[in-house]
């Protein structure tokens, strides 16, 4: 993960990337479904498991940990919310009742209790994945309504204390580990090669925002739609299309730890890092095109892109959740440009009308060249494009 591997695009010509447009795409099909299982869920500090008290079976009974015992009051069964990939209802074996946060609550330190299984917005999970030393199946059990996890309260490792949901971090005391995860649940496992894997890294101290992920996916769906258009064929995305990644840092830290000398590089240079190390990516990585963003950037940051990586900060992902107050056609042009040099691209030596010149402004006004469709086709990536 080299800083020279990146072209470098100043923020003054190419400040781009995502917003917000539904896009009539015939995308691929669901590539990873979630898939339902059973399982216990061991705390990543203390190791004690997840526990309905005494086997209640009383609505609005609040989840504690315990020492692993391995009965029915700490089995759950993870199903999949039907149309999505990466959501769960988790119900309790002992009582037949949901996980819920507490009224729905997107407060700090409310209560998971168990309730009766219903629809609603706090009865909604999703497993976000955690390295952890080499240990599998390791997730942060993350609320879809208010974007915390699940803990201990006080990030307590003691038997008895009772489960809240706090800010995703990469505290151990804020993971569970999943045995009975076996790799077919979801946004969880890697999704099918030669694809194109979108991330929104998340910094700890940065709520969750439901904006931003649908926001990056519409723009993606838009530059697919426009790869089509001019090439007759485009990339596929996946199912879920933005993988949500909650970041081991605050705001500050991508922002000011140094990471490939020029200060424009250091947040995503800091993300992309990152996003390696816990998915086992490559730069480049012939499995996948990789397109990554960040909420953070700080003085003079911007982004990038070079053959199979896309690199983005905080001002893209803000268009793309639609909060830049600008025209969502410099966001779209913008994707389609940095995606042009992920499959291989230089920059335009002049403003010559294609989307690899400051003309991607113009977007939808602008158009590849027969050179630069031929260069896509036949370049690295191009065996992605059907």
């Amino acid at each position: 993960m080299t800083r020279p591997r990146f072209l470098t695009h100043r923020p003054a010509l190419f400040a781009m990337l995502v917003g917000s447009v539904t896009a009539a795409v015939a995308l691929a099909p669901p590539a990873h479904a979630a898939t339902a299982f059973t399982s216990t869920a061991v705390n990543g500090d203390g190791g004690n498991c997840l526990d309905v008290p005494g086997g209640s079976t009383a609505d609005g009974a609040q989840l504690i940990q315990w020492s692993c015992h391995g009965q029915a009051n700490q089995t759950f069964t993870f199903t999949p919310v039907s149309g999505t990939g990466d959501q769960y209802r988790i119900s309790t074996s002992a009582a037949g009742k949901c996980l819920e946060v507490n009224g729905s609550s997107t407060a700090d330190n409310a209560t998971i209790v168990q309730r009766a299984c219903g629809s609603g917005a706090g009865q909604k999970f999703r497993l976000t994945p955690v390295a952890a030393g080499g240990t599998g199946s390791v997730f942060g059990v993350q609320s879809v309504n208010s974007g915390k996890c699940a803990a201990p309260a006080g990030d307590s490792t003691a038997s008895g204390a009772g489960l809240v949901q706090l800010p995703c971090t990469g505290a151990a005391s804020r993971t569970w580990r999943l045995p009975g995860f076996d790799g077919s649940g979801g946004g969880s496992t890697p999704p099918p090669t030669r694809t194109v894997r979108v991330y929104w890294l998340k910094p700890s101290d940065v709520a969750f925002d439901q904006r931003y992920p649908d926001g990056i996916a519409k723009v993606m769906r838009e530059a697919q739609r426009y790869y089509q258009q001019e090439l007759g064929k485009t990339f596929k995305l996946n199912d879920t299309v933005v993988e949500v990644v909650n970041g081991d840092q605050p705001r500050s830290w991508y922002e000011n730890t140094p990471n490939g000398g020029d200060r424009y590089w250091w947040a995503v240079t800091n993300m992309q890092n990152e996003l390696a190390r816990k998915f086992g990516l490559n730069n480049p990585d012939s499995r996948w095109l990789n397109v990554g963003e960040i909420s953070a950037e700080g003085d003079g940051a911007g982004g990038g892109a070079s053959p199979g990586w896309v690199v983005l900060s905080g001002h893209d992902a803000d268009g793309a959740a639609g909060t830049s107050g600008q025209s969502m056609n410099r966001w779209y042009g913008g994707m389609v440009h940095e995606l042009g040099h992920a499959f291989g691209l230089p920059d335009s030596s002049s403003t010559d009308g294609t989307p690899m010149s400051a003309s991607f402004y113009d977007y939808p006004s602008t158009h590849f060249n027969q050179n630069q469709k031929n260069q896509i086709l036949n370049g690295p990536y191009g065996g992605f494009l059907s």
